[in-house]
């Protein structure tokens, strides 16, 4: 049976081996879904339209990287990154990698998003004298940012919950700090099982949110 001993997780713990792999997890989730929808919009305009030159490139590089585990494309990055553009660091690299790789979901949600919208709400921005990307901006856009908002949502928990593979190029995540106090006070079963816990915590308080979110949206409609 399992002796398990959870005394040694006080504050002073968290702050100095939990604290800072927090801020980290953080800190990648919001750059990579900042840059993801900013990225991922674009690539959705891109498949939508009717120029080969534009969709065709945009659903390879989508296609593509939705195809290949995530892990695999973090050490792609973090290996061919230094040879091309120089050395950035572990982080760096992370940031870099999760914003392009998250884009190509985020480029689905919002090529869904801007679908359903009724081509005549297009007809009308066309009608009152918009160009096709004063009609994008101003009409179609912000209705399918508001459609998508709860399953963009739902795709950034995913996405905190995908930092934890930073391990693969030795990043200090969330993950890792537990591991780095389970290690230090020799109770690794402990510090993982808190963690899980933590992470289920932040994910299914994040998924309230949301579903509370989804409710009000449909009241709007």
């Amino acid at each position: 049976m399992l002796n398990l001993d959870y005394s040694f997780l006080n504050w002073a713990v968290i702050q100095s081996f939990v604290a800072k792999g927090f801020w980290f997890s953080i800190q990648l989730t919001l750059v990579a879904m900042v840059g993801g929808i900013v990225l991922g919009t674009l690539l959705a305009m891109m498949r939508l339209s009717s120029h080969k030159w534009l969709s065709a490139p945009a659903a390879l590089y989508v296609d593509t990287l939705r195809s290949i585990p995530l892990v695999m494309v973090i050490l792609w990055f973090f290996l061919l990154i230094p040879k091309l553009l120089g050395p950035l660091g572990g982080q760096m690299s992370a940031l870099i990698t999760f914003t392009l790789f998250e884009a190509t979901y985020y480029s689905e949600i919002m090529r869904a998003g801007i679908q359903s919208v009724s081509r005549g709400q297009v007809n009308a921005g066309y009608a009152l004298g918009m160009s096709y990307s004063q009609t994008m901006k101003l009409v179609v856009l912000p209705q399918a940012f508001r459609n998508m908002l709860p399953v963009l949502l739902t795709q950034t928990i995913i996405l905190f919950q995908d930092t934890s593979l930073v391990y693969a190029v030795g990043e200090y995540d969330l993950l890792k700090g537990f591991e780095v106090a389970g290690k230090n006070f020799n109770r690794p079963v402990e510090t993982y099982l808190v963690a899980a816990v933590v992470y289920f915590v932040i994910c299914f308080g994040l998924s309230r949110l949301v579903r509370e979110l989804q409710k009000k949206i449909a009241i709007i409609r």
